[in-house]
This record gives structure tokens, sequence and C-alpha cells, in this order.
């Protein structure tokens, strides 16, 4: 382990992989608490994630995959709505630096606004479209951005600390017969964002706050050659949002470490720390931030690959649903009890959904490995490998939600692991 301290540690990306290993070779050994591993269906789990990316793209366009990011999703139903906001803005004499500081803007609310937004509610966009979960949340959260509650064609910081949740509520178009889950809870978390950008002096411009000025920190601080260092923007945004997360997280000498949590399998292991982290919302932030900085300012990025595959649902489903991952039969019960349901469900910071997430993200690169060797070998070696990032967004992503839909579609396609949630965590 390095020479930081645990909290410093547990803050960095690469305690995710790490942490996440010792929880794998606990598997690997049958050693898990709340689930079986059964290493012999990743074949088909891979197979299946190829059969998807080949569907839709041509090996020859590979390029073209775009990184797994928000951008895409504020096109839910192939409109683009993005898109010519930013040439109405270039039209009017905006340049190039303002437009990206907006869509930075637009989306690091819109992330922080992405946790599970239930099986009930959807947004009917000003087409007439109904568009519910994330997909949902981007339209909605890009329209309320443009209905100005955050700021005139921006968020401002002091107007985010002091967000009413009525008025979001409404832009989200949250009523009780259209519930967005843990409506409050996500208000909250927009004010505390807005707290926290107040008191950082890197996110102001002259005596202008909001998040969109992190372009002009990176410009200054984060610069690798003609580059931009990916270190830099995450210590930027921990720094930013860890004081954003809610009360009760955990904590470490009374400070808090975000989306980090307790898991027994770890704690069972001699000489390793007995907490998994994640940070899965910063994280997709992060491959959001990203690609729309290279898209927008045609900047690259140096240390992208401490990056992980996100933990959440949907790529944590395809193992589920592939039978990669099987809960054991005890834990299975006590889930249906909790739920009273079809579907089991645990609380999203207990142990099941914990270890379910570590493993998660250590069979995510399992899997992206074997997707490019299988790919390489039906196209020929001179195809271009995919990024993780690629993988994510045409593969194991769309591979847990068509899964999904396949098995539950009278569900409204759900995860096949229900998890009580307060709309803040993913």
């Amino acid at each position: 382990m390095s020479t930081l301290s645990d909290r410093e540690y547990l803050l960095t990306l690469e305690s995710v992989r790490e942490q996440a290993q010792h929880v794998y070779d606990a598997a690997v050994n049958g050693h898990l608490n709340n689930f079986i591993y059964d290493a012999t269906k990743l074949d088909a789990a891979a197979n299946f994630v190829v059969s998807l990316i080949l569907r839709d793209w041509k090996p020859e366009m590979f390029s073209k995959i775009p990184p797994h990011g928000r951008w895409q999703h504020f096109n839910a139903g192939d409109i683009p709505r993005l898109d010519p906001l930013i040439e109405q803005w270039k039209t009017n004499g905006i340049d190039e630096i303002e437009i990206a500081r907006r869509v930075i803007d637009i989306i690091v609310v819109s992330v922080l606004l992405d946790a599970g937004a239930g099986d009930h509610w959807t947004f009917m966009d000003e087409n007439g479209v109904k568009i519910g979960r994330s997909e949902g949340l981007a339209v909605a959260s890009l329209s309320a951005f443009r209905s100005n509650i955050f700021g005139e064609s921006c968020v401002d910081a002091r107007l985010l600390a002091e967000l009413n949740s009525g008025k979001l509520a409404a832009a989200m178009q949250s009523t009780d017969s259209n519930p967005l889950l843990g409506m409050e809870s996500r208000t909250e978390l927009l004010r505390r964002l807005g707290r926290s950008l107040i008191s950082n002096k890197n996110f102001y411009v002259d005596k202008s706050c909001r998040p969109g000025h992190l372009i002009d920190y990176m410009l200054q601080n984060g610069s690798s050659g003609d580059a931009l260092d990916f270190k830099v923007l995450w210590s930027l945004l921990q720094d930013l949002l860890i004081p954003t997360w809610p009360e009760g997280r955990t904590t470490i000498a009374g400070v808090a470490i975000g989306d980090a949590w307790p898991l027994k399998v770890l704690a069972d292991q001699k000489q390793v720390l007995p907490i998994q982290p994640f940070h899965k919302l910063t994280q997709w932030l992060a491959y959001s931030l990203t690609s729309a900085i290279q898209r927008l300012l045609s900047k690259d990025w140096v240390n992208m690959d401490i990056l992980t595959g996100l933990p959440e649902y949907r790529n944590g489903g395809l193992f589920v649903d592939m039978q990669v991952l099987v809960l054991k039969s005890e834990v299975l019960e006590a889930g249906l009890k909790q739920s009273g349901k079809t579907l089991p469900e645990y609380d999203a910071v207990g142990d099941v959904i914990v270890e379910w997430r570590a493993m998660t993200v250590v069979l995510l690169d399992i899997v992206a490995k074997m997707v490019n060797e299988k790919i390489a070998q039906r196209c020929g070696p001179d195809v271009s490998p995919l990024s993780l990032a690629q993988i994510l967004e045409a593969g194991t992503w769309k591979a847990g939600r068509e899964l999904a839909k396949q098995h539950r579609a009278d569900l409204n396609a759900c995860s096949p692991i229900l998890m009580s949630s307060d709309g803040t965590l993913f």
C-alpha cells in the first residue's frame, strides 16, 4: 500500500481497483459473504456484450463510439438537445471558453441529479416525449438549466446554495402522481454543492463562482504539455464533492470519505482496510467532463486509465442476469422478505450491495479485456481496441439495460436486485 493516510488513500481512484481486487480474490476462493461467483459464465456475458457492439457499430466506425458520458443522455430518443443550444450560443457570439463553462455547469448539476430516479417517474420534454430513468433526468436537468432556475445561462453557486425544493420539483415535473425518488435529498445535495463551491477558491473567476470555472482552473493549473492531466481534475472534483455528500456517510477520524463503505469480506482479510471505495457519481462526472472538454476544446487527457468501470445497477445487473454472480440462498430469502416483492431488496450501503458493486468493478475490467480479444478474433487484429469508456458506453451498460428489458419488462426493466436509496448515491 502507499504512504498516504488511510483517508487520503481511499479518496484515490487507485484504491477503488486495489480494494475491489481483494474482494475478487476472495470470490475466486469461494469466500464472498453474499454471492456465489461463477467464472464459467463470463464467456457468455462477454459474447453478449460483443454482439451488441457489433450490432450497433461497424468495426471501421469504432473510433466514432463516444466515451461513456452524460452528453449522449441529453439526446434521448435520438433528439439533439444540447448541440442546438451550443450552436445558438455560437450564433450569439459566445466564445468557446464560455460555452465550455456553460456545458460544464449543465453536466455537473445533471450528474449530481443522476442517482436512480425510481421505477415510476418520467419527464415529458417539449416535443411531448416521455423519458424515464437516467436519460429522463438528463433531459429534465437540461430543461431546468434553460429555465434559469440555477442562474442566467449559468449555474450560480449562490443561487444553488439557496435552491428551493418546490422550484426544483416543478422543473423536474415531480408530483404525487409522478414522484421522483428522493426529491428533497436531491435538492439538498445541490444546495450543499453550492456551499462547497462558494468555499472553494478554485471555482472563482473575479467574483463569479460556478462549476464551469473548473475549465479555467484546469487550463491554468492542469496542463501536461498540450494535454490536460486527469489526476489534477480528480483532486479538484474530490475537493469539491466530498463536502457535498449527505451526513451519515463513512468517515475516518470524523472526516467523510464519500462513496466508500465498510465491507465484511474485506474485514475478514488480514492487513486489508475494511472499506471499499467507489466514488461512482464523481467518476461518472469525470467521464462526462473529460469527454465534453475534449469535444468542445479539442483537449486530450493523460492518466485517464485510473478511472474504473462504473459500479451501478446496469453494469452490475449484467453480471447478475448472466448468472456470473448469484445471490446465496439465505441472502436471497432475506432480500425477498425485506422487499415483499418478487425481487430482493437491500440497503444501498449495506453489505450485499457493496459486495455486488465491488465485484462489478473487477468484472468490468475482465470483461473489457475479453471483449477486445473476441472482437479481434472476429474482425481481425487490425481493429483498434476499444477503451474501457467506449465499452461501458456501447457494451456493458447497454447490455445491462437490454437484459433488464428481456427479463423484467413487466417491472419497467428494473434492476435484478432492488436497493433502498435516498436519491443521492447511484
